[in-house]
């Protein structure tokens, strides 16, 4: 799986969503300008100790992003969607985009997309959830339809056994 940010704003946020994505060994593409630099200590302090762990690949832009990922199905996360994220299929080498904090990903970008716009439904009129849950909660939805490939399905106790 692959995880894609345009133009992220916050590095707490990044460095999340960078921890989860070790934790599902799930790829993460940063598309610039970032509103945060790869050092910084907000992000390593919120990806932890992982970040050094982290499959990350950073573009100059959309357009450098599309030429160094040819044929890509990109799925486009938005509020402006109409269709919901849990009603598309999810190859394990899709992408997965989110846009800015601030503002989504930009109309010019999801007109071209409209059959691989999803959403998450919400209450209300709310404007969006943090971006690390919206992450979370497609990923693992895209994890899910594809039997968790790969990853640690039972957990143990420490001290005792389950019986």
């Amino acid at each position: 799986m692959n995880i894609v940010l345009h133009e992220p704003e916050i590095p707490a946020n990044t460095g999340n969503i960078g921890r989860t994505c070790v934790a599902t060994n799930t790829k993460l593409h940063l598309i610039e300008p970032l509103g945060f630099k790869l050092n910084e200590k907000e992000l390593k302090r919120a990806g932890l100790d992982y970040w050094k762990d982290l499959d990350v690949f950073t573009y100059d832009s959309y357009d450098d992003f599309l030429i160094k990922n040819p044929g890509a199905k990109i799925y486009m996360a938005t509020t402006k969607a109409l269709k919901i994220y849990s009603e598309v299929t999810y190859d394990p080498d899709c992408f997965i985009m989110f846009g800015k904090e601030s503002a989504g990903i930009p109309e010019d970008i999801l007109i071209h997309n409209k059959e691989n716009a999803i959403r998450i439904p919400m209450s209300g009129d709310i404007r969006s959830l943090n971006l690390s849950n919206s992450v979370a909660i497609v990923l693992y939805e895209a994890l899910r339809q594809n039997n968790f490939a790969n990853m640690q399905l039972q957990g143990q106790l420490h001290k005792y056994k389950w019986e």
